[in-house]
């Protein structure tokens, strides 16, 4: 086992006997077998683009397949074996697709090999034997770590999009030049020892691509659900039965909302859960009571406390508890062994759990945070926005947002924003909010100093923003007053950083710790062109950013 995709991996370098994620050999053996899969689909799939030929099954998959080896998503071997089995299956579809493709075309179809060709062994340790042979330390060991490295940043990035292609998908947002992409990616990435230049400007086009698989969640989700809206959220408890539900799949809560209505049953968000009380078609359930609880590394202690059923969708998922493994569920592509996983939406499973369990017995105090803070929501008030930058009001805008996680160190974010100045706003998104969000950071002239712009697909977002303030003051984002504070720990904070550079954003400050994937060389080339840094201390951050 060797992985280093996340930011806690051990000793800031990698895991090689057990995940901090709590992934262990088999299920990364697993994980990097359907990654393999994924690039031998690829490859039949891209080539037979370019003759015209497109497959939705094929795309759909490669993008599931890729989503599912995201951090914290499935940690079930045997549940990603079927999906290695059936990846073959889809391989040898694109296969025939491309061969029809070349006989139609008058031409002779390629003799490909490696991905394209490999074939799973039929039982376990042949498979984690085989995974030997396909994952980062083999490829370390031929090509080196700044190539190999490079090869994983886009790999990560690929991952981090799939996740934004995936939902998007899921709500009917499609754009074919983003599977195009992954397909060209993952064939891309097959070959042995690409040209740097050459991988450093596909993970520039990752960035690209993501940008527009970001903009078709956004779609998605305000097209089903309506535009954010500056909304209040109570985060202490209602008397009665109780469901949590957490990771990122508005669709699912939109279905338990339905099935649970009229149950006397309420509904609490968790984690990143949380912006979807800002949506109108969802703050209409009036059992959509509030959120319980902050990021996904406290779930074991806050679920162990929750007196309910859970729901776990999408990814941040960690070892549950016994004592509430028999009410934890699973959807989508999240997986864990011996959890009960819920198909096609139908949550009566849940909703049966919700009754058995205690329940609050009473109401907690009214306390509240806002959230609701979109780009819509936000563009709606830019002329008093605009205006209080011009009155001097507002001196900067903070972007603080990212990922959370256990590692010590971020607490550094939470001591940002306490030192950020009363005459600066701070935006926030993803579950880094949670390091401060429930603090008191009081208004500007009635605009709240805390925006909560959302989820961490809502970078969107907070990129729209920053394009029409940019707008509106006649210049480039890099000369606005502003600048981005961000937390990582998984592949979606990959892609949305590659985003960011390929927007030329410069001066980034990232931590808690860079990622091990990125080696001194690559490093540099990002400082050079990006002015790329780490985080230091907060009073020294803020000093060098303000004056």
């Amino acid at each position: 086992m060797f992985c280093y995709q996340c930011e806690q991996t051990n000793k800031g370098t990698g895991c090689t006997t057990m995940g901090v994620c709590g992934k262990d050999a088999t299920t990364a053996a697993m994980q990097d077998l359907l990654v393999h899969v994924a690039k031998g689909i690829s490859m039949y799939a891209h080539r037979a683009r370019k003759l015209g030929v497109t497959n939705r099954e094929v795309n759909v998959f490669t993008v599931e397949a890729l989503f599912t080896t995201v951090t914290n998503v499935n940690f079930d071997p045997t549940r990603i074996q079927q999906l290695i089995q059936r990846g073959v299956e889809i391989r040898d579809k694109a296969k025939k697709l491309y061969e029809e493709a070349c006989r139609k075309a008058g031409q002779t179809p390629e003799s490909l090999t490696g991905p394209a060709t490999w074939t799973p062994a039929k039982d376990l340790p042949s498979l984690i034997q085989q995974a030997e042979s396909v994952g980062i330390a083999r490829e370390t060991q031929v090509v080196g770590a700044d190539i190999a490295g490079l090869k994983q940043l886009l790999t990560y990035g690929l991952k981090g999009m799939a996740a934004y292609t995936d939902h998007a998908q899921i709500l009917g947002q499609e754009d074919d030049q983003v599977y195009a992409f992954v397909h060209e990616a993952l064939n891309f990435l097959t070959q042995e020892k690409p040209d740097t230049n050459d991988l450093i400007g596909m993970n520039m086009k990752c960035g690209e691509v993501n940008l527009r698989a970001m903009e078709l969640l956004d779609k998605g989700n305000t097209g089903a659900y309506g535009d954010p809206a500056p909304t209040p959220v109570r985060i202490t408890p209602k008397k009665g039965k109780a469901i949590l539900i957490s990771g990122h799949d508005l669709k699912d809560l939109e279905e338990l909302l339905k099935q649970t209505e009229g149950k006397g049953i309420n509904i609490y968000t968790h984690g990143e859960m949380l912006p979807a009380h800002g949506y109108p078609k969802l703050k209409k359930f009036k059992h959509l009571v509030g959120n319980y609880g902050g990021a996904w590394q406290d779930q074991r202690k806050e679920f162990d406390e929750f007196p309910g059923a859970i729901l776990m969708t999408t990814n941040c998922i960690q070892r549950p508890k016994d004592s509430y493994k028999a009410r934890i569920f699973t959807s989508g592509l999240v997986a864990w062994p011996d959890v009960v996983h819920i198909s096609n939406r139908d949550f009566t499973p849940v909703i049966e759990a919700a009754p058995a369990a205690e329940g609050f017995a009473e109401d907690g105090d009214d306390k509240e945070i806002l959230v609701g803070f979109g780009h819509s929501a936000v563009m709606s008030v830019a002329d008093k926005v605009i205006e209080a930058v011009k009155s001097g009001a507002i001196r900067h805008f903070f972007l603080i947002g990212g990922c959370d996680g256990a590692k010590t160190g971020r607490n550094y974010y939470t001591e940002f924003a306490q030192k950020v100045p009363n005459d600066c706003v701070i935006l926030t998104l993803a579950c880094g909010k949670y390091r401060f969000n429930k603090l008191d950071f009081g208004h500007i002239g009635g605009i709240p100093r805390l925006l909560d712009v959302g989820q961490c697909n809502d970078a969107y977002s907070a990129i729209q923003i920053a394009v029409a303030l940019a707008g509106a003051f006649n210049t480039d984002v890099n000369s606005l007053p502003l600048s981005l504070i961000l937390s990582w720990y998984e592949q979606k904070a990959v892609c949305i950083l590659l985003t960011l550079l390929h927007l030329g954003i410069r001066n980034i400050r990232l931590g808690p710790s860079l990622p091990a994937f990125v080696t001194p060389m690559v490093l540099q080339v990002l400082v050079d062109k990006f002015n790329i840094q780490p985080i230091s201390t907060p009073d020294e951050d803020l000093k060098a950013i303000l004056g």
